[in-house]
This record gives C-alpha cells, sequence and structure tokens, in this order.
C-alpha cells in the first residue's frame, strides 16, 4: 500500500523568519542594484565626459581652441574602461558579500526575535492545551503592557470564568437532579414492595403493584440512563489501561440469560487489546452495545464481535441479526429517545442506549459508525485510540 507524502506546514516563528527574511534579500537586491547602476553612472561622466585639464594638456598638446573637441588616446580611454570595469566588479562582490553576511545575521536575529515576540502566544496556547474540565480553575494571567496578545490572553481567561461557572452549574444540576428523581422512585417501590408482602393482597391488587414495579423500574432504567449520558459527554479526567477483550467477555456473561432464553447465537473473535478510559464508561458502552445487538435481534438470530488492533488504535465491531433496517435512519439510533418503531423491542426501550455509547466514546477519543447489514440487522464499529504507555509494539 502507497503512502501519500504529508507536507508538515511550517510554524508561524519559520514562516515570520523566513518572511522578514525574503523581504530582508529583496530590499538588499534591490538597494545593490541601484547602487551599482548609480556608481557606473557616475563613474562614466567622471573618468570620461569630465577629464581634467592637465590630463588634457598632456594627451593633446596643441591647445585647443574654445569648442573644439580634444582626442584622447585610444590606449588611454582603454586603460580607464577597465579601471572602471574593475573598480565597479570590486565594489558588487563586495556588496554581495556583505549583503549575504549581514542577511545570515539578519535571519538569527530575526529567529531570536520572533521567538521572543511570540513567547506570550506560546503561552496562551499551552494553557488552552493543559486546561481540561478539572482545571478549569487555572488562568493564563498574562503579564505586559495592553497589546494584542494581552487581550486576546484576558479574553481567553473571561472565557474560562464563564464556563467554569456554566460547568459548576451544571454539576449542581446533575446532582441535585440525580437526588431529587431517585429518592421518590425509590420510595414508591419500597411502598409497592411492602405492598406486595402483604397476606391479605387481592389477586387484582397483587396485579396492579407488579405492573407498577415494571413501571418504576422503566423509570429507574430511564433517570439512570439520562444521568449517565450527561456524566458521559463530560471530559474523561482519570484514565486507565483497560483489557478490552476481558471485559466484552464478562459483558457476554452478564448478557448469557438473555441470550439464552432468545436462543441467539454468539460469535466473538477478540485479540487481546488494551485501551485508555474510565473502566465504568467503557463497561457500559461495550454493555449498552451488545445488549443493543441481543435485544432487538430476531428469535434464534446470532450475533457477532469482533476485536482488533493496529499500531494506532482498536477496533470493535458488533453485528447482529434483525429485522431490515433504512440506511437513512441508522444515524438516528444514536439520538435520545430515537427509536425505530419496526424494530423488534423498541417499545420497551428509553432510547438511549446507543446515544450513551456514542457519548463515552467520543469523551474517550474515539468514534463510533453504524451501517445496516443487507440481509437485516445492524454493524456498529467503534474506534478507541490506543493508550500512550502501551506503545507501539505488537
Amino acid at each position: 500500500m502507497r503512502r501519500r507524502l504529508r507536507l508538515v506546514k511550517p510554524g508561524l516563528r519559520l514562516r515570520l523568519t523566513l518572511l522578514y527574511s525574503g523581504l530582508f534579500f529583496a530590499a538588499g537586491t534591490t538597494l545593490l542594484i541601484t547602487t551599482y547602476l548609480l556608481t557606473a553612472r557616475a563613474m562614466n561622466e567622471q573618468l570620461v565626459t569630465r577629464l581634467p585639464d592637465k590630463i588634457i594638456s598632456r594627451l593633446a598638446p596643441p591647445v585647443p581652441k574654445e569648442g573644439m573637441a580634444v582626442r584622447v588616446n585610444d590606449t588611454f580611454v582603454r586603460q580607464i574602461e577597465v579601471g572602471k570595469a574593475g573598480v565597479l566588479e570590486e565594489v558588487l562582490r563586495n556588496s554581495v558579500v556583505i549583503m549575504v553576511v549581514v542577511g545570515v545575521l539578519a535571519i538569527l536575529f530575526g529567529w531570536l526575535m520572533t521567538d521572543r515576540a511570540l513567547r506570550p502566544l506560546h503561552q496562551v496556547t499551552s494553557a488552552a492545551e493543559r486546561l481540561s474540565e478539572s482545571t478549569l480553575h487555572e488562568r493564563i494571567a498574562l503579564a505586559g503592557p495592553r497589546d494584542d496578545v494581552k487581550r486576546l490572553a484576558d479574553t481567553f481567561d473571561a472565557m474560562l470564568d464563564r464556563l467554569q461557572r456554566s460547568f459548576d452549574a451544571q454539576r449542581r444540576f446533575v446532582s441535585n437532579a440525580s437526588h431529587e428523581l431517585r429518592t421518590p422512585i425509590a420510595i414508591n417501590r419500597t411502598l409497592i414492595e411492602v405492598a406486595l408482602e402483604e397476606p391479605d393482597v387481592s389477586d387484582d391488587l397483587r396485579s396492579l403493584a407488579k405492573s407498577l414495579l415494571g413501571t418504576n423500574a422503566r423509570h429507574e432504567r430511564l433517570i439512570e440512563g439520562l444521568l449517565l449520558l450527561a456524566r458521559s459527554e463530560h471530559e474523561i479526567v482519570a484514565c486507565k489501561p483497560i483489557d478490552l477483550d476481558h471485559l466484552i467477555h464478562s459483558v457476554l456473561e452478564q448478557l448469557e440469560s438473555v441470550t439464552q432464553r432468545r436462543k441467539l447465537t454468539v460469535q466473538a473473535d477478540l485479540t487481546p487489546s488494551e485501551v485508555g478510559g474510565e473502566p465504568a464508561l467503557i463497561e457500559r458502552c461495550v454493555f449498552n452495545l451488545l445488549e443493543n445487538a441481543a435485544k432487538y435481534n430476531v428469535r434464534d438470530g446470532r450475533i457477532w464481535v469482533a476485536l482488533a488492533r493496529d499500531a494506532d488504535e482498536t477496533t470493535l465491531t458488533v453485528e447482529n441479526t434483525g429485522p431490515v433496517i433504512p440506511a437513512h435512519e441508522v444515524d438516528d439510533l444514536f439520538e435520545p429517545f430515537r427509536r425505530l418503531q419496526d424494530r423488534v423491542g423498541s417499545a420497551t426501550g428509553a432510547g438511549l442506549g446507543l446515544s450513551i455509547v456514542r457519548a463515552i466514546v467520543t469523551a474517550h477519543g474515539g468514534v463510533v459508525s453504524a451501517a445496516p447489514r443487507p440481509s437485516g440487522g445492524l454493524s456498529v464499529t467503534i474506534r478507541l485510540p490506543m493508550p500512550p504507555e502501551s506503545g507501539r509494539g505488537g
């Protein structure tokens, strides 16, 4: 396979240095040519047109009449021309040497001065690369005169202030929502379970209580999914190495009862692979993906799980049989609360499974894509970057 050569774009410091150097050499060349032409013209006027009277008297003894032209010896004229050419050549050579030497010094000086001028921008860039959701309290606090770079740094600090207030408000909202939503649902579940334990409960009331328990359980799963979705969209701070193949085996064991009940055949081709991320979120991502493949499958269907890795990333592909899905509706599966009505089991889901998968994968710096299978079902592919400490070894 041919690899296309990628042209590395020079940095701002190098581009500015090249620009300054090009302008210097352009101005120096213009000055050199102008000086050369003016010197040649001046020498031609002084040495040929206006010869001194003493030289004229020696070369032409008869005193010429006024207005009469003096004919100078041809040999002397040639000597003047040769001397003039030598002087011009010496001036040109020395000027070129001086311009090259000064040009090299100008390049070095421009390189150093460009670094000094761009140092505040480097400080702003370093701060922007260092900052994350957990370090929004840090500021650039650039000192110096009130120039354009200082204004940029102050504007960036003001933006960080607004972001920090926004993130703090979001954390408080998620925390409060988690408490306010979970508490009444947990109380309802407890009350219903206590009512079911009463010995004199009628069959109608027991059936109603079981229905309410099912509804309550769906509400609990919906709230957990919403909170997990909000958490998944945040940046991952604690990144740990995870054996993805072992994690997939564990999730398949958890879903074994579901696959056996629906008589699904699972075929797993797992290559030992390691990714970096938050273990709880990665496990939930894999669980949602495999649960989606089992839940929206057909009876006696199949599930294919493939895990591969290369030097840069780990690829997890999950395919399942099922009803035919139109290609234009695949992207809708990753939107919250979007369910395809003709999918098996779509009425019982909250429509958050693949949304959470995409949020977790994106937060970990990966990409997720899906495509319908021609014979029915869905194929979902996840690509996660390799952890930095794993290197590029095979």
